[in-house]
């Protein structure tokens, strides 16, 4: 690259990064993934290091953020409010270590870090004088930020008067204000109800949440605190070590984040970052990576700062679980409910740790608040095991010929007429099981673990036995003809004889299981469970009124419905029937009132791995004795039960004073209860 080049691209990366900062920071829309906006910044600084006549003092590398929008009172920080270099892999982590010890002299062979997770959420000063909560205000551009005294006064989790004696006369505490992914998912369901445009990602709500004029809506918003340091300290002295500092506003009343830790080394913050890494998603928070800081504030001192970060402090980031890509195309999948749901096919892209190309639309109410169209460039986000999705399309880069989605008047297996029921979003193939794609997918559901279980019954033997036509429902699998099934791909007879022996396995089953593997729209295992208990056998369920089924607990009109249409059509009896004839049993359950179970109206949670009983095993035996199984911790857990390994839940559990057992005290419990021997 000539000169020209080199400062041309420099413009363009400052012109880029600083419209990026103003969507993000002043808008509240921000139209590109964190992973561009570094790839950019890194870009912009590698460019200016190579060239430092290119530098000015208003890139955007020699500032913290944007300026704020003009709506709040302005407020400035006594001390800035900086940001931190990043480190995106265990050799930039290495190299921070090294030029730490470097700077130090050689006065220390091993430096001891404070570890905390990188809470994705936006930074917040708060000012406590003589206790008391004076002021809040955002970072803004790290100089000057903006006054949300009203907003954050109505953050539960920040203490408007300190508990305690000894704080400095002034305190300035910083820290981070996120959303949940529970209240994140929570606001994004509402706001589809309403029609009203969703958020990207809830540092994105908690954004929109926090510059709010009216109060009342924040308040609303369930928004939480975690503080990770100090600023302005006057009138008062504090510990010599940041962990010790974090300990003593924790004292003082202020939410620390139950994850944080000390250790010594390098090699322990690899350790301590791959750990959090593999239990990143069961946070019920968002978290992009991982901050260390050198623990001891005197090293600090000597470490100092460069123009726009300290020196003695680093994150490191976690693959970007949103990134941007391009849509090819637009398929339609068939569910085993004849739901027909779009599938948007992507250019190949590395996100969330797995190369995607694939992500769910829903439906054509989401097309339709997206505004997507096929050659659109979109961000997809995906977080851990969850189906990738297309969360928003930027405009900006749409090509001046892009393909309205279509969808279709006929089922695009069966060719069957598709209808839209009144008051879904969803279109359903009318063909039932003519359809080959609902036949697949009933079967794969009815062999499935949670349902009867049939071990060696894959998808991809499953598509074989429809597309073959060796079977038509899931009653046709107990009566597969030898000769044919060996005929099929890959299939010898060892593998035959290991299928058949599943199969007259899963004859014995329970008949919440059974209700489960039957397909039925809307009934979930828990809902099974329920039917079981109220009705206690298969013919009393099926001769039941609507009356009646309203009267189960998780039973409403709409489940009503569906469980009518399925006893009502002579099709799923007739299966029903085949199986029974084949010789699937269960047997029937002693009816009992619900209330007389004895954790009838209890919430439970089972985090952790437990030694004697299974987790689902556990879950099992709570359900069987009245108990509902959540998979979050909230002021409505009744109790939970914690085995080794348990993290997030269990800090949770422990703020919130919510009742904590062990595996033994939990298996002396079912002893009691007579759940076990």
């Amino acid at each position: 690259m000539t000169a020209t080049d080199i400062a041309r691209e420099v413009e363009s990366l400052r012109e880029q990064l600083e419209n990026y900062n103003y969507q993000y920071y002043v808008l509240d829309d921000p139209s590109v993934p964190d992973a561009e906006y570094d790839r950019c910044m890194r870009r912009l600084q590698q460019l200016e290091s190579a060239h430092p006549e290119l530098l000015r003092a208003d890139s955007p590398t020699q500032r913290v953020g944007a300026s704020p929008l003009q709506h709040f009172e302005q407020v400035s920080h006594e001390v800035p409010m900086l940001s931190l270099d990043n480190a995106f892999d265990g050799q930039e982590m290495a190299a921070f270590n090294r030029r730490l010890l470097d700077r130090l002299g050689g006065t220390e062979e091993t430096l001891e870090f404070a570890c905390e997770p990188k809470l994705d959420g936006i930074a917040v000063s708060l000012l406590y004088r003589d206790g008391i909560l004076e002021r809040g205000a955002t970072r803004g551009d790290g100089r000057t930020g903006e006054n949300i005294t009203q907003n954050v006064r109505t953050i539960a989790s920040i203490p408007l008067r300190l508990r305690g004696e000894g704080y400095p006369r002034v305190l300035e505490v910083r820290g981070e204000i996120y959303l949940p992914k529970a209240g994140f998912d929570r606001l994004n369901t509402q706001a589809r109800e309403r029609g009203e445009k969703t958020f990207v990602n809830p540092r994105n709500a908690a954004a929109g949440s926090l510059r709010q004029l009216d109060s009342q809506i924040t308040a609303s918003r369930q928004l939480e605190m975690c503080c990770y340091s100090v600023g302005l300290v006057e009138g008062g002295d504090l510990p010599q070590k940041h962990s010790q500092v974090l300990a003593l506003l924790q004292a003082w009343g202020l939410r620390i984040n139950a994850e944080s830790a000390v250790v010594s080394g390098i090699d322990a913050c690899d350790d301590y970052y791959e750990a959090l890494a593999r239990r990143r998603d069961e946070l019920p928070y968002d978290i992009d990576g991982i901050v260390f800081k050198v623990n001891v504030l005197a090293l600090q001192k000597r470490l100092g700062f460069v123009s726009r970060a300290p020196r003695w402090a680093i994150a490191r980031k976690f693959p970007a679980q949103e990134e941007m890509t391009r849509v090819l195309d637009v398929e339609f999948q068939v569910g085993r409910t004849g739901a027909i749901t779009p599938v948007a096919r992507l250019a190949p892209v590395f996100v969330g740790g797995v190369t995607v190309s694939n992500a769910t639309l829903h439906n054509s109410d989401e097309i339709s608040r997206l505004g997507l169209q096929i050659d659109d460039t979109v961000i997809v986000r995906r977080a851990g095991d969850v189906i990738p999705q297309v969360v928003s399309v930027i405009l900006d880069k749409r090509p001046q010929i892009s393909h309205p989605i279509v969808f279709p008047t006929q089922c695009p297996i069966c060719g069957s007429a598709v209808e839209r029921e009144e008051d879904e979003a969803t279109l359903r193939c009318m063909g039932g099981l003519v359809c080959a794609a609902q036949q697949k997918a009933a079967i794969k559901h009815f062999v499935s673990r949670r349902a009867m279980d049939v071990d060696g019954l894959g998808a991809k033997l499953v598509d074989q036995l429809v597309d073959e036509g060796l079977v038509e429902n899931v009653a046709s699998l107990y009566s597969m003809e030898a000769e044919q099934v060996l005929a099929l791909e890959r299939m010898a007879q060892k593998s035959f004889d290991n299928l058949q022996a599943a199969l007259e396995r899963s004859k014995e089953t329970t008949l919440p299981r059974f209700i489960f593997s039957l397909g039925i729209r809307e009934v979930g295992e828990a809902t099974a469970l329920s039917l079981a208990r109220h009705f206690g056998s298969w013919e009393n369920l099926a001769q039941a009124s609507e009356q009646q089924l309203l009267e189960v607990e998780d039973v409403g009109p709409i489940v009503a419905d569906h469980l009518l249409q399925f006893f009502d059509s002579a099709t799923s009896m007739a299966v029903v029937a085949a199986l029974r004839s084949a010789g699937v049993h269960w047997n029937d359950l002693e009816v009992t009132p619900a209330t007389a179970q004895p954790l009838h109206g209890e919430t439970w949670v089972v985090t952790g791995k437990l030694e004697a009983l299974g987790r689902n095993e556990a879950k099992a035996h709570l359900q069987n004795l009245g108990a509902k199984v959540a998979g979050s911790v909230s002021q409505r857990t009744h109790c939970v039960v914690a085995g080794p390994g348990a993290g997030s839940k269990l800090s949770k559990a422990e703020d919130l004073g919510v009742e904590v057992i062990d595996e033994e005290q939990f298996l002396a419990l079912l002893r009691t209860l007579g759940a076990i021997e």
